[in-house]
């Protein structure tokens, strides 16, 4: 399947938009890391997100991929709808940056975005977990409904959030 650059340009706030609906759409996302060695590692997770597109996640220390993000903060990140079907219109975002332990202010920030999102969950119940902050430096969406079918548009985020289009690709059927 080809893929072909596009003409097709979103505006800032479109993006903003389809981004935020997409975040949205499931409390649970996939994150990715790199160990020490350079291998990758899978971890899904309940998630929080802030008006700058940065995710708060809970987790342990010990876990795998908080060990990996004392050694390498190269993360990425996929937030999708579980309840497609093949065949279907599809959408989900894809979110590529940096992940560590919140510590101070980033730590209470994160804590306030989460028992936002979250209202069964009680400050301080989860003593051995530590909430985690991952900032954004590019997101990819695909929403077939808004943006067309086989359409990614990729992006890059601003330390305010402010999302700026890079490119549009498509993937074309061969024939």
């Amino acid at each position: 399947m080809p893929v072909a650059t596009s003409r097709h340009r979103l505006p800032a706030a479109r993006l903003r938009r389809i981004a935020r609906a997409l975040l949205d759409a499931s409390p649970l996302c996939a994150i990715a890391t790199v160990s020490v060695d350079g291998r990758a590692h899978v971890n899904t997770a309940y998630f929080a997100w802030s008006s700058r597109f940065e995710l708060v996640w809970l987790s342990a220390p010990e876990a795998h991929h908080s060990r990996n993000l004392r050694w390498h903060p190269s993360t990425a990140i996929a937030v999708f709808d579980t309840d497609q079907t093949w065949g279907g219109r599809d959408r989900g975002i894809q979110l590529f940056g940096t992940g560590s332990e919140a510590r101070g202010a980033a730590k209470r920030d994160a804590e306030r975005l989460y028992a936002r999102r979250f209202k069964q969950y009680e400050s301080g119940s989860l003593e051995a977990y530590r909430f985690y902050r991952f900032r954004p430096r590019e997101i990819k969406l695909f929403h077939e409904q808004l943006i067309g079918g086989g359409m990614f548009v990729t992006a890059t985020v601003g330390r305010d959030g402010a999302l700026h289009w890079q490119r549009t690709e498509e993937y074309q059927a061969e024939d």
